[in-house]
């Protein structure tokens, strides 16, 4: 273990190429972006700009070569020849400086530097950029991936559409601006448990006749609603009371706006890094190559190859120690979206208003799952799954009878998870998706597995719909629990006895958990 000295960082990932000196404090940065003439970002242009950049930008930082202890670089995930360009520098000065080399994940280093600048010390992380779109919190050892986008980053969707519109690159600024002029319009929201979906929205907002200021107000109040819907909804599920965002997009005041409305609305506290730290910037790799050197997490050059799809959750965060999940307080009565109220015999479920989202939007999704959960409950009942009954349903509020049992977040056995497979092959059998996919909505109750909350299930056969489902319910077990494969492998054996073709399924779930993110 290596205390102390200074730790040369370089960030290279995909547009910006920057290097940084981090010692006690932060001792010095500097940045070179890459500027595409057309379009967005391309991969060898950006490349090229990284390696005919690359002696000036290390230059302007390494003023004194004798008092680095180590090189960190980012080794993923990104936009591959950027990254092997970066890689290449990195094994080259470690080697020509006689010092350790320390491979950093880019995700892992947002949420660390962010962590840094702000004060937070457990939070649940929103991190949206041009090509990541992820909801993050720690446990036991590793950064567990909540939620995040199903087809593409958020940031990069914007400037997607920003093209459309001739508008200059990078996108985002221009569409703020617009949007503050502008009236809500209907447009896609794809909420998918504790998963996104944006290629549906943009595409809507590029087609849109609607005057344009109405169509860049509209993109980014849903785009942004659906981001924060997910961070409370991992705030709940984790029992967390911090709530930090990094990433290139948290420079977008409507989006901090939003945020900060729902953290205080939770007790919640929101904490944002200056500018300089929350766009790509090699302060974070400087800075998490110094806390992973401390800690021994050293790379040999040999073991040291981009990694392009380079995932936050298989980092060992060596760093730190003793911190767990603490999940939330018993018998919670405010989950993400609604307001609970038990009796003896009785829930009432009512959906509260959200004042982070635009009044028609909030309405909307407030009817139209209050709606689908009723019908869909009755539905996956008739079927032969076991659900609450229903009492009285109005335009907002469930009643219903209330479920005696154990919520499964709190006895997540094997047999309580293959009890489960058997309750989600009953509906996925039925044509009934749940989209909330939790330990949280499932309840064992003398031998069986009670699924509730289905506020946001839909109908669909479609096998990519249920392999999304399973893949929610698996990414919670990945965030929550010490023993997922095993609990994963013991839902899948229930599964399978209650859905034909249940192997399809897991086949699609697992290409659903292969994709890359980095797009």
């Amino acid at each position: 273990m290596q205390k102390g000295g200074k730790v040369l960082g370089i960030e290279g990932t995909a547009w910006n190429l920057s290097a940084a000196i981090f010692g006690e404090d932060l001792v010095s940065l500097y940045s070179s972006p890459y500027q595409p003439l057309s379009g967005g970002i391309h991969p060898r242009e950006a490349a090229q700009h990284h390696a005919s950049a690359m002696r000036e930008v290390v230059s302007r930082v390494l003023t004194d070569p004798d008092e680095i202890t180590a090189v960190a670089f980012s080794q993923g995930p990104g936009l591959g020849p950027c990254l092997r360009t970066v890689a290449t520098a990195a094994r080259a000065l470690a080697l020509a400086l006689d010092v350790p080399l320390i491979g950093v994940n880019h995700c892992v280093a947002h949420v660390e530097i962010g962590q840094w600048a702000t004060g937070c010390r457990d939070p649940i992380t929103l991190y949206v950029s041009g090509a990541n779109t992820q909801v993050l919190g720690y446990l036991n050892g590793r950064y567990r991936i909540f939620g995040e986008t199903l087809d593409i980053g958020l940031g990069n969707g914007l400037d997607k559409f920003a093209r459309s519109k001739d508008f200059p690159h990078p996108g985002g600024p221009k569409i703020e601006a617009l949007a503050r002029g502008g009236r809500y319009i209907d447009l896609p929201y794809t909420v998918k448990g504790m998963d996104l979906a944006f290629s549906g929205l943009i595409s809507a907002a590029q087609e849109s006749r609607a005057d344009i200021e109405d169509v860049c107000h509209s993109l980014q109040e849903t785009a942004f609603g659906m981001c924060v819907e997910v961070t409370e909804r991992a705030l709940a599920q984790a029992g967390k009371d911090e709530v930090l965002l990094v990433g290139g997009v948290a420079a977008n005041g409507r989006l901090r706006e939003m945020l900060k409305t729902m953290c205080e609305e939770r007790g919640a506290e929101l904490f944002v890094p200056e500018r300089q730290f929350c766009g790509d910037n090699g302060a974070m790799i400087a800075y998490t190559g110094r806390i992973m050197l401390e800690s021994g997490a050293t790379v040999p050059v040999e073991a040291s190859r981009a990694n392009s799809h380079y995932r936050a959750n298989e980092v060992d965060v060596v760093w730190r120690h003793g911190e767990v999940l603490r999940p939330a307080e018993e018998g919670p009565r405010r989950g993400a979206e609604a307001v609970v109220t038990i009796d003896d015999d009785t829930v009432m479920k009512r959906r509260v208003s959200k004042s982070y989202r635009a009044a028609a939007l909030d309405t909307r999704l407030i009817t139209e799952r209050t709606r689908a959960e009723a019908r869909l409950i009755a539905a996956a009942r008739k079927a032969g799954v076991s659900t609450p009954i229903l009492f009285d349903v109005t335009g907002d509020t469930i009643m219903m009878e209330r479920v005696e049992g154990t919520i499964l977040r709190d006895a997540t056995t094997p047999e309580n998870l293959e009890r489960a497979g058997v309750a989600v092959g009953r509906l996925h059998a039925a044509g009934i998706v749940h989209g909330d996919l939790t330990t949280s909505n499932m309840i064992e109750r003398g031998g069986r597995c009670v699924l509730i909350d289905f506020g946001l299930a839909h109908s669909s056969s479609e096998i990519e719909d249920r392999g999304v489902d399973l893949h929610v319910l698996f990414q919670t077990l990945e965030s929550t629990t010490e023993n997922p494969d095993k609990l994963r492998e013991a839902f899948l054996r229930g599964y399978a006895t209650a859905l034909p073709g249940a192997e399809g399924v897991r086949t699609r779930e697992e290409e659903i958990e292969r994709r890359g993110r980095y797009l």
